[in-house]
């Protein structure tokens, strides 16, 4: 098992706490508009990022997210064969530069989101959180079935070129996991749709990062998801979620409901090794709040929390 943290693809006062808090693997996203080159179906801006990286004495394990505009490829429009080329090509560069990890969703229109951001957590820092009371309905954009085709056409087409170059995809569940979001559909809101997903892929690198969070907030059982899983699970994302009226809210990962030590113990009898990070923490005192859930401070100190298990584990 390998311990990581998201970090921005450019180096800022994170990329230094993360060095003296001793992480050594990283997940980032280089989407043009965060490293200011181009998006990494270019080598050299991609090979760039990962020599940045490695100068500052870090392993970078994975990408994450939409590395470019992925509206075509989600919504069917003209264009988007154009754009299933670069992605191609990046899976190409990322197993040239042995980058083994894709974590991707596929959330049309709505990337993840909260309805607020300003929850008071512990000793007063920020939290999220998402409530449905807080969402308009809206017509649906396209159908549910026709954003599945259009998962179909994606997966099948660039599946066989990551098996090529050796890279994983671990697929990211719709977060939050509800039927509709700002009038567009979300598919992967269940366990059964990760099932379709997995069928439709055909393909022995296409898994599962395992958001272990939003599987609980669809209601469905984690340890035995995990059970189920354990041969695609290529990812872990690790935080908890306190369920509320009409929704939930996030904690620090040692001040919720889910029972993470035992949740380790699970994933040490399984036998699952892979990539694990912490993901969205509170935040503290002294931080701004413009990236809710990605500010430093909860995030490093979920690192040595996660660290304190899986040492006493004797897990990694």
């Amino acid at each position: 098992m390998k311990l990581g943290i998201l970090l921005p693809a450019k180096p800022d006062i994170k990329w230094q706490i993360a060095s003296q808090a001793g992480v050594k693997y990283v997940v980032t996203k280089a989407a043009p508009e965060l490293t200011g080159q181009l998006p990494p179906w270019d080598f050299d801006s991609l090979k760039q990022t990962q020599k940045r990286f490695n100068e500052a004495g870090f392993e970078l394990q994975a990408l994450e997210g939409d590395e470019f505009d992925m509206s075509r490829i989600k919504l069917g429009l003209p264009g988007r064969d154009e754009d299933i080329e670069k992605y191609q090509e990046m899976l190409r560069n990322m197993g040239r530069l042995k980058i083994p990890l894709l974590c991707y969703n596929f959330m049309a229109g709505v990337g993840w989101y909260r309805s607020r951001t300003d929850l008071k957590e512990r000793g007063g820092a920020l939290t999220s959180g998402f409530f449905s009371e807080d969402m308009k309905e809206e017509s649906l954009k396209i159908t549910h079935e026709q954003l599945w085709s259009n998962y179909e056409y994606f997966i099948r087409s660039v599946a066989p070129v990551a098996e090529e170059s050796g890279v994983k995809l671990g697929l990211h569940p719709d977060d939050p996991p509800v039927s509709s979001l700002c009038g567009y559909p979300r598919i992967l809101t269940n366990a059964a749709a990760f099932r379709r997903a997995i069928e439709l892929a055909d393909s022995p690198v296409a898994g599962i990062t395992f958001c272990a969070a939003t599987f609980k907030v669809m209601g469905e059982n984690v340890a035995n998801l995990l059970d189920e899983f354990r041969h695609r699970i290529w990812f872990i994302h690790m935080r908890d979620n306190q369920p509320m009226q009409g929704g939930f809210r996030e904690t620090f990962h040692d001040n919720g409901p889910t029972d993470i030590p035992s949740m380790f113990e699970l994933i040490k009898k399984l036998d699952i090794n892979c990539l694990l990070r912490p993901d969205h923490a509170p935040t503290m005192a002294g931080e701004n709040n413009d990236e809710p859930g990605y500010a430093i401070l909860g995030r490093l100190f979920a690192v040595g929390y996660l660290k304190g298990i899986m040492d006493t584990l004797k897990i990694g």
